[in-house]
């Protein structure tokens, strides 16, 4: 069994300048380098994860569009497999399975965004479906919301559902932990 890096949806809207920018993107961004990194060096397999609206009054990550592209920090190699997904989960209607299935991989660490949708989405489903899920937690990142008049800030947003995935769905560590920094 192999373990596999997934990078979903570090794409350019969600990067200052975009359609629907997030909060601490660049930070994130940065943390899924260093695992992306690490993983290159070791030669070990990575799937980056791409959303592409198809639903009707789509803002952003419009197909044909710079912000629907990989940002350039986490840019795929010509090596690496890109999944294209239209919803949050990106086991749904998308060959990430079968790839993942085909490879012997069972264990997965992921990064991306947004943490309350498509990070959150992909943990459950992965888990649902056998794996073994560890979430990078500091290389994730998500924005405020608004409920029922009170805005809910993007740290806490992003805490809320890194705890409800720790224990039952993932483990969640930081990138300095999963990397094995000691120092």
């Amino acid at each position: 069994m192999d373990t596999c890096l997934m990078l979903v949806d570090l794409q350019n809207d969600y990067f200052p300048g975009g359609n629907m920018e997030l909060v601490n993107i660049g930070a994130a961004a940065a943390n899924a380098r260093r695992l992306l990194d690490k993983f290159r060096k070791r030669e070990k397999p990575v799937i980056h994860i791409q959303h592409l609206a198809a639903q009707v009054g789509a803002t952003f990550f419009l197909p044909d569009t710079n912000g629907a592209q990989i940002n350039q920090q986490v840019v795929p190699r010509t090596d690496e497999i890109v999944v294209v997904k239209h919803v949050p989960n990106s086991f749904r209607d998308t060959p990430l399975l079968g790839i993942l299935k085909q490879r012997n991989i069972n264990d997965l660490i992921i990064s991306g965004a947004m943490s309350h949708m498509c990070i959150d989405a992909t943990v459950r489903a992965a888990f649902d479906l056998g794996f073994t899920c560890m979430v990078a937690e500091d290389a994730c990142a998500t924005r405020d919301l608004t409920f029922k008049d009170k805005t809910i800030h993007a740290p806490e947003v992003h805490a809320a559902f890194m705890a409800a995935l720790s224990g039952t769905y993932a483990e969640v560590r930081s990138t300095k932990y999963i990397l094995g920094d000691t120092g």
